[in-house]
């Protein structure tokens, strides 16, 4: 793979990560059970994606962990977040497959749904996102 091509396969990860925490912070507070349904997902559907690795020869996956680590840690916004995903979805659109999309939607509305229920902040974010992928 070349270089260029595995640091868009990283920066897709990342920003999936970003994905992921604005759908968590969309209530503004991310809760310990979205964050245990995030490392399952990506340990039991996001490592099988494809072999891709970071810099470190970790499997590229773990980048969505960090990162939604390192946006708790300094507790950006959801809408902002969101916004930056959106905006590496609209140039990077050819690295969405069908199987990533599917996966990036039934991730979010596992997190979402994984602390009491989908609440109306992050059904209104998984809409957005939704209408996103099908246009």
């Amino acid at each position: 793979m070349l270089e260029s091509d595995k640091n868009l396969q990283n920066e897709l990860y990342q920003n999936l990560g970003k994905l992921f925490y604005a759908i968590a912070m969309a209530d503004h507070s991310v809760h310990m059970k979205e964050m245990e349904k995030l490392n399952e997902v990506v340990r039991d559907h996001w490592l099988e994606v494809d072999d891709a690795e970071d810099e470190y020869g970790t499997d590229a996956a773990f980048q969505i962990v960090s990162v939604f680590d390192w946006l708790l840690e300094y507790t950006k916004e959801s809408e902002e977040i969101y916004e930056e995903f959106e905006a590496f979805y609209t140039d990077h659109k050819i690295l969405f497959t069908k199987e990533i999309k599917d996966l990036a939607m039934s991730t979010s509305r596992a997190i979402a749904s994984a602390f009491a229920g989908s609440n109306k902040s992050e059904l209104i974010l998984l809409g957005r996102l939704q209408l996103l992928f099908d246009n």
